[in-house]
């Protein structure tokens, strides 16, 4: 009788481990997104087009911090003219994994040259952000229509 119940709890003790172990796997890996968790540097490529004035290509390095921050350097062609500027706004992540940012492009001057919003999705564990361009906005209120995506894959530190 005592060899039974010492099976059965060894069986018992067995299974509770396994299974606390794969609830807690399960809860790392179904973690809800946040901006602690999309904080980091990131390796930024975009492209596409800006309708009417030509084809955008543009690297970037950019860091997210978890207060909702958006910074770093930027360095684009459009339509054949390379520049660097700067980028600087503010960003927010839904535990869905989705977000947006609004931002501002400096030129090294300091002079504010578009505002645009994005809209963000992430993927792999939040390691990789893919987006879109949802609007851009010059400094004197013309709308520039775009057409350009992109993806950020989140440096290793």
């Amino acid at each position: 009788m005592k060899r039974n119940v010492a099976r059965t709890t060894f069986a018992i003790l067995i299974a509770a481990i396994l299974l606390m172990s794969a609830a807690a796997m399960a809860e790392r890996q179904g973690a809800a997104c946040s901006l602690a968790r999309a904080a980091g540097a990131y390796g930024v490529s975009d492209s596409g087009t800006v309708v009417g004035i030509g084809p955008r290509a543009a690297l970037a390095r950019l860091t997210l911090d978890a207060a909702g921050n958006i910074n770093g350097s930027v360095t684009a062609s459009l339509n054949g003219g390379v520049s660097s500027s700067t980028l600087s706004g503010t960003y927010a992540v839904n535990r869905d994994c989705t977000g947006a940012s609004t931002f501002g492009e400096f030129d090294q001057s300091g002079n504010l040259l578009l505002t645009a919003t994005v809209a963000f999705v992430w993927d792999d564990n939040m390691r990789e952000l893919r987006f879109l361009f949802t609007s851009v906005v010059l400094p004197d209120g013309t709308s520039l229509p775009t057409v350009i995506n992109g993806s950020a894959r989140k440096l290793v530190p």
